[in-house]
């Protein structure tokens, strides 16, 4: 999902800044495979986890799909025993938005190989973009099984619990803080935190984590929203 655009949808702010980790294009993906599962996303796709592909970039206009789409699909249902098949098809539909059908061709490849892990991170990945937040976390929390210090994936699983309902803030907040033992300076991690401390209405640290964002990305384009949000509670 591109969860680099949720942070603010969560505070009630701009819908843009809370980064998780899903399918394509993520920098911390090792691999061409994995770099199916964690990316954040930007622009246009607001509820995206980081790591997911641009969607809808691969519709063929007028309804239809792009030839290279329709293949992947007709090849999988041709193929229900081939792994590589069903995992091509769901991220297909994955690229064009169609979460459901991600989730059921991921779920076929997951049959075929229960140990993989990267189809294990896609299926936490697909049910979080399609809100199904405790569907994300029993993925999540399977592929952390594998993985305990992949720090994307724990950051993905506190997102949902913070964009559940009904949240559960200190779950949110535990999860980040064990990514942040992984890595202290993981600044996806340290945003979503802001935004939980902020909705559980805790000034102080949401202002404290705030100012560890700062030195370390003074540029950071969610700065001034996360002040403006904690400064509301400050205030209060």
């Amino acid at each position: 999902m591109n969860k680099e655009n949720i942070l603010f949808g969560v505070v009630g702010l701009l819908a843009g800044l809370i980064i998780g980790f899903v399918f394509a294009n993520n920098v911390n993906q090792q691999g061409t495979g994995a770099a199916r599962s964690s990316a954040p996303v930007t622009g246009q796709n607001a509820n995206i986890p980081p790591g997911h592909p641009e969607i809808g970039s691969m519709n063929g206009g007028q309804g239809g799909m792009q030839p290279e789409v329709q293949a992947a699909i007709d090849a999988a249902k041709n193929a229900p025993n081939d792994f590589d098949a069903q995992a091509k098809a769901a991220d297909m539909y994955y690229q064009i938005g169609r979460f459901d059908e991600a989730i059921k061709y991921l779920q076929a490849a997951n049959k075929l190989r229960p140990d993989d892990r990267e189809t294990i991170v896609q299926l936490g990945n697909a049910n979080f973009d399609a809100d199904k937040y405790e569907e994300a976390e029993r993925w999540y929390s399977s592929a952390l099984a594998k993985k305990p210090d992949d720090v994307n994936v724990r950051t993905d699983l506190g997102l949902t619990f913070l964009l559940r309902t009904p949240p559960n803030y200190d779950r949110a907040i535990q999860e980040f803080d064990r990514s942040l033992a992984v890595d202290p300076n993981h600044i996806q991690t340290l945003q979503n935190m802001v935004v939980a401390y902020t909705k559980k209405g805790d000034a102080a640290k949401a202002n404290s984590t705030i100012a560890k964002i700062e030195a370390l990305e003074p540029t950071n384009s969610a700065l001034q929203r996360l002040k403006e949000e904690a400064g509301k509670i400050s205030s209060r």
